[in-house]
């Protein structure tokens, strides 16, 4: 039986703080279209290892880089004239049972179409260069996955942290950007592109938001046409925003643009990466799809690491997941936050120390739900590997 802390908190919660920042780095900003294209990458190399194998093979994906391209752009108009280069470093098993993997020709592959089908203006073939960098895992960590039987080992020490439910803050990061993102959304406003960042504060009871987002130049004729359309994505995010919030919300948008300069953000692609940003494993969104300041948060890069053993990845989710439970089973929790360390060579089902920490809603006291809220992270942690065979499967978002 795993030793399981269950805790209440007494110093004041994000719930109960003067501020609060969230940002929301949406997936065409270059760290997510990094990690993006690792974890497609991760999922089809599992996918053929399992195929051909019957199990997921050692390998960790989440080293990679892009480097930013150059272009050349105006109203109407843009071409890119560097290429936007993609460079994928990492360790996999490229040899197993005599047999040899193509992990390069996978991994470029998945690249590939991750791109497709994450941006509309990228011609990938002519724009983009994809390199990696792969090289087979050390003889420790590939042996470790032989020697498991039902239950991995983990193949790191790292902790993993989750919580539920969101803020109104969170809420508004998240919602924004995926409402932008929608295709529907592209259908009425074409000329807005993927790579959108959505900063939210709260402070006390009040709202606002600071977008920014790469218009797509061949939908722009003029300035007068870009400022028209600016005005009408501030509009709909205040009203999609109110939804959230309850309240009216403050939104700006591209807030460096220069009217009578016209110098604007504008992109052939709709993305930052062709020439102004470039992206790493890592450094955007934490497992939940934000970057929360205000809230404990791992530092673990998810994307890209192998769905069965690296505890960096799979406790990241697993405590999401357990605090998810937690709220929706048990509604006298206003904020659950649940974390797990791993040790390596240990049973991922065995973690060093799990706790789960609770802010009760008020007049509700702990101990009456205590030994509850124990057995839902003892449950899913015995059930570890649901969550190990739906990161395989790509039914989790890890960024």
């Amino acid at each position: 039986m795993a030793k399981i802390d269950i805790l209440e908190q007494v110093s004041p919660s994000v719930w109960d703080s003067a501020v609060e920042y969230v940002e929301r780095k949406g997936r065409g900003h270059p760290d997510s279209l990094i990690d993006g294209i690792v974890e497609r990458a991760s999922l089809e190399l599992s996918k053929y290892y399992i195929d051909n194998f019957g199990a997921v093979l050692h390998h960790n994906l989440d080293k990679a880089l892009i480097i930013g391209g150059e272009s050349d752009v105006g109203f109407g108009r843009g071409k890119i004239t560097k290429a936007i280069e993609i460079i994928i470093a990492g360790r996999a098993t490229k040899v197993h049972q005599g047999a040899a993997v193509p992990v390069d020709e996978l991994v470029v592959k998945a690249a590939e179409d991750y791109l497709k089908e994450n941006t509309r203006f990228l011609d990938i073939e002519n724009e983009v260069i994809i390199e990696t960098k792969i090289r087979k895992g050390s003889e420790d960590l590939t042996k470790m996955f032989s020697r498991s039987l039902d239950v991995q080992l983990a193949n790191d020490t790292s902790f993993g942290i989750g919580f539920a439910p969101f803020t109104k803050a969170e809420r508004l990061a998240l919602e924004v950007e995926m409402f932008l993102n929608s295709a529907d959304y592209k259908k009425k406003m074409p000329m807005v592109g993927e790579d959108i960042k959505v900063f939210t504060i709260r402070e006390e009871k009040t709202f606002s938001i600071t977008l920014a987002a790469a218009f797509v130049a061949k939908h722009v004729k003029n300035i007068d046409e870009y400022i028209k359309s600016k005005e009408a994505v501030v509009n709909d995010v205040k009203k999609h925003a109110k939804e959230i919030a309850g309240t009216d919300v403050e939104v700006v948008l591209n807030t460096s643009d220069d009217y009578d300069r016209k110098e604007v953000y504008l992109t052939k692609s709709g993305l930052s990466c062709e020439a102004g940003d470039d992206g790493e494993v890592g450094r955007g969104n934490r497992a939940n799809g934000l970057i929360t300041p205000f809230r404990p948060m791992s530092l673990e890069a998810t994307a890209g690491k192998n769905p069965v053993s690296h505890t960096g990845k799979i406790y990241n989710v697993l405590a999401r997941e357990i605090a998810i439970e937690v709220v929706k089973i048990h509604p006298q929790v206003k904020d659950c936050v649940v974390s797990l360390v791993s040790q390596i060579g240990r049973r991922i089902d065995d973690p060093r120390n799990m706790s789960i920490s609770v802010v009760m809603q008020d007049g509700e006291k702990l101990e009456k739900i205590k030994s509850k809220i124990y057995d839902v992270g003892e449950d899913m942690l015995s059930n570890i590997g649901y969550i190990t065979r739906g990161l395989a499967d790509g039914k989790y978002e890890v960024f």
